[in-house]
């Protein structure tokens, strides 16, 4: 849901809690924050706990995490639900909202993807370095045991993840503007007339609602027409009141509690008219509208003395001013003497007035051949009815609800001439998409900000959207690759630089048999502490002397056993076995070591190239005196 059909839920949501209690509770601003606040650190939750059962890590959750995620749930489904079942017409508004800024949402998100590239291009570079790193680091033991655990295909489908939901989202937003339309979006000479304004119950945000001083105010804002709503008092006397009971908009509660949810047609006119009907405008805690401007001392003066006015007194201000005149009839409840026709009454008062009889746009369906019969020059007005139905009456004139309008028919009613009244229209988008479609006029609360408008809102000519689509969509791909190239060639990450030490190779020697190399390398790395075959010096080497077999003075304390088939080894059937057998491991390390002295760091170096060739071969020469016996069968 986007963020005008948010505000017009929330709007519709504490109005309704106003019209039930009569005030405006001013916390919407710290329900949102919350709401946005836990919404995020919900979240965040999920996040953190998707990536570590991503890395096989159990997800331990502290108690208060729990019941802030259980009530963040269970106030989304609630909510949820409330709109779903009492306001579920609004999330027409989203569709309709589209409509005027498709040409807008596009460059933006394209903008929003553009910015979350940068960290996607950083992420997925860092994970083809590590997979280079990785390969050039490899030694032939781990290569095959990558066969069976690849840790390459896991980072590949990182990258996948990572990328590919974000190149879909952004082809999309690419080929967006092929699906979309906009009224909005046509030259300029085919622009219809700018609609015109009835004033919802007079100025509501200039003066209290249905009051001499409400009509006035709409008159000096430039108003086409005025709308109001009609009861009948129980003595027949038609007079302005919009809701079910007199709570909101009067004083009744001060004056007589006891019957403060009565219907107001079940009141005599010589009470209604003793009710103070503007106190109520002027306290901050009850105005009706969160974005009213000031008022000013004498405009509060005049207000706090209004009273309910009656159906002839706004006859008068149409009459004088040349205003239309387009109302809703409220039927009486039952038991009051005009329950059956209280349509009669209220078209005699209209006659009576002598007011020009095409001011008056009758919208009650009520008895409407009386209406005809009485008073022919009235201009009726139906509903969302079908054009066949429209013709069969006679009408030519609609007063409809704008979310139902925009998805039943607008077409065919334009194509039928019928003139289209749209209502309740505030918002500056929403006068926009009425005026790119061509609708005549639109009932509003709010005349003064309408009024400046003088050309609708993203408002452009085909070519100039095209332009502005093509333009969006070329510099937002260079501006992506150009991301993309840093963060893969960039000097930090270079894959030329990366510093990588090539793995070790083993010679084949007859002191390390193939099959133990792999084994030989793990050993070597793990365990350094330990005694392994070095490489003899070149400089400064102890002479050697012969070690004596038949000496009993030699005492093993560990004995190393290494056998290999000889290489040089004929086609006679007997086999020699070299062994070396019974020799201290200190004198045995002694015949490996230089008689000079080497730091710790250099007898690892030295171990660990135990590997190469020319180890071996001197590590051959040192010990060719050693006595050879034969394999004893």
């Amino acid at each position: 849901m986007d963020f005008c059909c948010i505000l017009r839920i929330e709007t519709n949501f504490f109005r309704v809690v106003y019209l039930g209690t009569g005030y405006w509770l001013f916390w919407s601003i710290f329900l949102l924050s919350f709401a946005a606040v836990m919404v995020a650190y919900t979240s965040l939750l999920l996040i953190l706990g998707s990536l570590l059962l991503w890395e096989r890590i159990q997800l331990y959750l502290h108690t208060c995490h729990k019941i802030l995620i259980m009530i963040m749930i269970t106030l989304c489904t609630f909510i949820l639900c409330v709109i779903c079942i009492f306001w579920k017409d609004k999330w027409l508004i989203a569709g309709l909202s589209l409509q005027i800024f498709a040409p807008v949402v596009q460059p933006i998100s394209i903008i929003v993807m553009v910015i979350l590239s940068w960290p996607l291009a950083m992420y997925m570079g860092c994970l083809e370095r590590e997979v280079i790193k990785r390969r050039r680091k490899i030694t032939p033991y781990e290569k095959a045991r990558l066969r069976r655990c690849n840790i390459f295909t896991r980072l590949r489908a990182l990258q996948i993840a990572a990328g590919l939901p974000f190149f879909l989202i952004l082809l999309c937003l690419y080929v967006m503007p092929l699906g979309v339309y906009s009224p909005c979006i046509q030259e300029k000479e085919e622009l219809g007339p700018k609609p015109v304004f009835f004033a919802h119950r007079g100025a509501p945000m200039a003066g209290p609602e249905n009051t001499v001083m409400a009509f006035e105010k709409a008159v000096e804002q430039g108003a086409y027409g005025l709308e109001t709503d009609i009861h009948v008092s129980f003595d027949h006397v038609p007079y302005l009141m919009h809701d079910y009971d007199l709570r909101r908009t009067t004083n009744i509660k001060e004056v007589l509690p006891e019957d403060a949810f009565k219907h107001p047609a079940l009141f005599t006119w010589d009470f209604l008219k003793t009710l103070n009907a503007g106190k109520w405008f002027i306290k901050p805690e009850r105005r009706p509208f969160f974005n009213m401007g000031p008022i000013s001392e004498a405009d509060k003066k005049r207000a706090s003395n209004q009273s309910i006015p009656q159906l002839t007194d706004l006859l008068e201000i149409a009459k004088k001013e040349q205003k239309f005149l387009i109302f809703d009839l409220f039927g009486p409840p039952p038991k009051h003497p005009l329950r059956n026709t209280f349509v009669r009454e209220v078209v005699r008062v209209i006659l009576d007035s002598k007011i020009a009889q095409h001011l008056i746009f009758w919208l009650p369906s009520h008895d409407r051949k009386y209406v005809k019969y009485m008073a022919p020059g009235f201009q009726h007005v139906g509903r969302l009815l079908s054009i066949e139905d429209l013709a069969k009456e006679n009408i030519n004139i609609i007063n409809v609800d704008y979310k139902k309008l925009f998805y039943n028919g607008l077409r065919d009613y334009k194509a039928a001439n019928i003139n289209i009244n749209l209502y309740v229209v505030n918002e500056p988008w929403l006068y926009s998409l009425a005026w790119c479609s061509r609708i005549n006029s639109v009932t509003t609360d709010n005349i003064p900000l309408l009024s400046q408008l003088n050309h609708p809102q993203f408002f452009m000519s085909p070519t100039k959207y095209l332009f502005i689509w093509l333009f969006t969509d070329i510099v937002s791909a260079v501006f992506i690759i150009a991301i993309f190239f840093y963060w893969e060639h960039n000097e930090h990450g270079e894959v030329s630089r990366l510093p990588v030490k090539p793995p070790a190779r083993i010679a084949q020697t007859p002191w390390i048999p193939v099959p133990l190399q792999p084994a030989l390398t793990r050993n070597v790395q793990k365990h350094p502490e330990s005694f392994h075959f070095v490489q003899a010096p070149k400089n400064k080497i102890t002479p050697l002397t012969p070690i004596d077999s038949d000496d009993k003075s030699v005492k093993s304390t560990e004995i190393i056993k290494h056998t290999q088939a000889s290489p040089w080894e004929d086609n006679s059937e007997s086999t020699f076995q070299t062994t070396v057998t019974s020799l201290k491991i200190d004198e045995l390390a002694e015949l490996a070591m230089p008689s000079t002295e080497y730091s710790s760091e250099t007898q690892i170096q030295e171990i660990t190239s135990v590997h190469s060739e020319e180890s071996f071969e001197t590590l051959y020469s040192t010990t060719s005196s050693f006595k050879i016996q034969p394999k004893k069968n």
